[in-house]
């Protein structure tokens, strides 16, 4: 058969290799899908429509019957229950039952109404003695359950109507008692009476109110109480709405009460203790609460949360008022009570230590109270990535500031050691308590030292505290033993498995180095305190060892100052690398601190502050900047020998002079000093020279006492006589940056700044001035 050139002739073919029934069949259940999804769609908006008009019909019918009820009760008690008699609170009167169905918080003459209820209700008690009586008749148990609902429901309706009328009442909740005749009073007597923990139903109604979370109603009730009080002059003490807090706080599970755990996000500790300044506006409260063992209670409930507390914490009220800070003023300023209790325990101490740690490692705006540029801590404050740290309210800021004060740090660390012996440790390491005392003082320590200024803190842990020798024995036991224990289990911010020695030594070396700088020479060395020589030569090996570890071995990072790790998230956590970068930074200025003793007086070899890796390798890399020997240098130059000091800087200026030295023919940096004030016209005229003025040529002009300009042309002589005449002032122990030893030796005065207020710019500047002089007559500069 051949093509006729018909197109319509032709056969189509299928090429989707299914033929056109069964694609219809596919197109017709794709329709009937379609249509049933739609006729479910119809069913399920019918039906909540049918359930929306039932829901509205059912609250049109129960306003109905309500208003019917309330009418009823106007007439047989009064519009505002002013006919009540005492039957009416008994099992027998169903006026409870119905003033509560139909009361309404929103409605001024029921609140009016309730209100009135209170004040009968508290004279019929006064008058009987006996409130669960007035509710049960004469047998409570065979009327409980009935009782119990209608106390929780009324309890539970007064709370409702302070809190709904919270922002009208807001000047009365801080009332006394005696001040009956306004509206909030009677209400908050009522709970008073209702909730104390001798009545038996007292634990059921707390309970009713955990899961009814009363206690956040509760917290905005006093939020709005204390809305002004900045301006707030508060009245006596007692308040109607304290004593209601004094009540609630009292139910902690332990005997005479039974009440049982509920969810942390709606207790006593996370919904009022995070009230910005509870205590300035409750005093009484806080007697009680840190005087009880309530204390120890809510903190050691709060402890078990970590590090998950925040998580269970209401919204912050601002920015500048988180909600982690307002409980920590709060546990600060009551801690210190409780740990002058003679009955204070040590698991007291470790939880509160932790509760303490967390919360202050929670948040970076807490840097801001030390202001103030640190040796320890960092360098330069600047940085290439900008976190923006919103800045904490003021007045919490100090009061977080003024708790963690010398007596509180001296109380927590007594506590902590005061079964731990500081001598005769033993043979096998430290034990788990002196584990856990040591893991929780040094993770609270190192959050207060890059938080408060250490100038008020430093002095009472070094010579009022066993500090110093407990944290030595703990780290020789570790060293000696070989043991790496963990800190983690302690310390919960820790994101790995830190060594044993890490936070310790971030700890010990500071307060050790702050002892050195007040101790005299016969303490030092003759009476070995706070430790002894032998001890001394000792730390020396183990810090060596350590900041050799650090810088070289287990090098992560720079190793040259650092600044606060920046904070992205609400709750921080430390890395490892930034203790290390921190431990690295205090072992360093602990080591010459030593260093400068030993130079005073020997009392161990040179060699021992010596690295043991230090060969030709680790030299050639160290005249390279940016390498890792190079920070080496940088940082702890100590650790390399003094002859291969000299070699690194013979080299490294012969490079420089290379670079530098047709440019330096040109320089030409001119001063006119003044004889009887070289130092210090040098001081104000060459410290702000940059490094390549440094370099360069230095021409000096002397000026007599009459403005003259001496003979003379600066061909280096010049130069020459004014640093011997410059290093003669300042060397001399008259002028007091230096002080003599006992075989005429030279070594930095500890009290210059006491006679010098810029006497630290000083030293800097005479130690430029040496190396310039090195660099001119070209013989090594010995203090390198």
């Amino acid at each position: 058969m051949f093509f006729s050139g018909d197109p319509s002739t032709r056969k189509r073919i299928d090429l989707g290799g299914r033929s056109s029934k069964e694609r219809d069949r596919k197109n017709l259940l794709e329709q009937t899908r379609l249509e049933r999804n739609r006729r479910m769609w119809l069913r399920q908006q019918n039906s909540a429509a049918i359930k929306i008009q039932k829901c509205y019909r059912g609250r049109k019918v129960v306003r109905n019957e309500q208003s019917k009820l309330r009418e009823k009760c106007h007439k047989i008690y009064g519009k505002y229950c002013q006919n009540l008699d005492r039957s009416a609170f008994g099992p027998d009167s169903d006026f409870l039952r119905q003033f509560l169905f139909f009361f309404n918080a929103e409605n001024n003459d029921d609140v009016l109404a309730l209100v009135n209820i209170c004040r009968l209700l508290q004279q019929f008690v006064q008058q009987s003695g006996d409130v669960v009586r007035l509710f049960s008749g004469l047998d409570y148990s065979s009327t409980c359950p009935l009782v119990n609902y209608r106390v929780k429901q009324l309890v539970y309706t007064c709370i409702r109507a302070l809190h709904q009328n919270r922002n009208q009442l807001k000047d009365q909740f801080l009332l006394v008692p005696e001040e009956s005749s306004v509206t909030a009073i009677p209400l908050l007597e009522v709970l008073v009476l209702l909730i104390d923990i001798k009545l038996p139903w007292s634990c059921k109604i707390v309970g009713h109110m955990f899961q009814n979370n009363a206690f956040g109603l509760l917290r905005e009730i006093i939020l709005t109480a204390k809305d002004d009080v900045d301006n707030r002059i508060y009245p006596a003490k007692g308040s109607s709405l304290e004593r209601v807090l004094t009540v609630v706080m009292c139910h902690i599970g332990q005997k005479p009460c039974i009440c049982s755990y509920f969810d942390p996000r709606y207790d006593f500790s996370s919904q009022i203790l995070t009230i910005p300044f509870l205590w300035n506006a409750f005093p009484d409260l806080r007697q009680v609460y840190a005087t009880q063992g309530l204390n120890q209670h809510y903190v050691h409930q709060m402890a078990t949360l970590v590090p998950d507390l925040i998580n269970f914490l209401p919204k912050d009220i601002s920015d500048e008022i988180p909600t982690y800070a307002c409980l920590l003023g709060n546990i600060l300023e009551t801690a210190g009570i409780a740990l002058s209790q003679p009955d204070c325990s040590f698991d007291m101490a470790m939880d509160l230590a932790a509760i303490a740690t967390f919360l202050l490692e929670s948040h970076p705006s807490l840097k801001l109270l030390n202001k103030k540029e640190n040796s320890v801590t960092r360098e330069d404050d600047t940085g290439d990535d900008e976190v923006m740290e919103v800045a904490l309210d003021r007045k919490l800021e100090q009061q977080i500031c003024n708790a963690i004060d010398t007596r509180f740090l001296l109380q927590l660390t007594n506590i902590l050691f005061r079964d731990i012996s500081s001598v005769n440790g033993s043979d096998y390491g430290p034990d788990d308590r002196e584990v856990a005392a040591v893991g929780a003082i040094c993770g609270f320590l190192y959050v207060i030292f890059n938080t408060l200024p250490l100038e008020r803190i430093m002095t009472v842990l070094a010579y009022r505290t066993e500090l110093v020798p407990m944290l030595w024995k703990f780290m020789k036991q570790c060293h000696e033993n070989k043991q790496r224990l963990s800190l983690s289990e302690w310390l919960s911010y820790l994101s790995g498995d830190a060594p044993g020695w890490l936070l310790p030594l971030a700890v010990f070396c500071p307060v050790y180095k702050h002892m050195l700088m007040i101790v005299d020479n016969e303490e030092f060395y003759e009476q070995g305190k706070p430790l002894s020589l032998e001890d001394i030569r000792s730390l020396i090996i183990l810090l060596k060892q350590v900041l050799w570890q650090l810088l070289w071995v287990n090098h992560t990072s720079s190793a040259t100052p650092v600044k606060s790790v920046p904070v992205t998230t609400v709750s921080k956590r430390q890395s490892i690398e930034a203790i290390q970068q921190r431990v690295s930074i205090v072992v360093s200025e602990l080591l010459s601190q030593l260093q400068d003793w030993n130079n005073r007086r020997q009392f161990t070899s040179p060699t021992d502050f010596h690295a043991d890796g230090v060969n030709d390798s680790f030299i050639s890399q160290a005249l390279m900047e940016k390498t890792r020997a190079n920070e080496v240098l940088k940082q702890a130059a100590l650790l390399i020998p003094f002859t291969s000091r000299v070699k690194i800087f013979t080299s490294q200026l012969a490079d420089v002079r290379q670079q530098h030295g047709s440019q330096a023919l040109f320089t030409r940096n001119r001063f006119r000093i003044r004889r009887d004030h070289i130092l210090e016209d040098a001081y104000n005229q060459m410290s702000q020279l940059s490094e390549d003025d440094l370099q360069g040529l230095i021409r000096v002009s002397f000026v007599n006492e009459f403005g003259v300009e001496e003979a003379g042309i600066d061909g280096g002589g010049i130069f020459k006589d004014f640093m011997e005449n410059i290093t003669r002032a300042a060397f001399d122990v008259q002028y007091g940056l230096f002080k003599e030893t006992a075989d005429h030796q030279l070594y930095p005065n500890p009290g210059s700044g006491m006679i010098h207020e810029q006497h630290l710019q000083f030293f800097h500047f005479l130690g430029t001035l040496l190396a310039k002089v090195c660099s001119c007559f070209r013989f090594p500069l010995v203090l390198f």
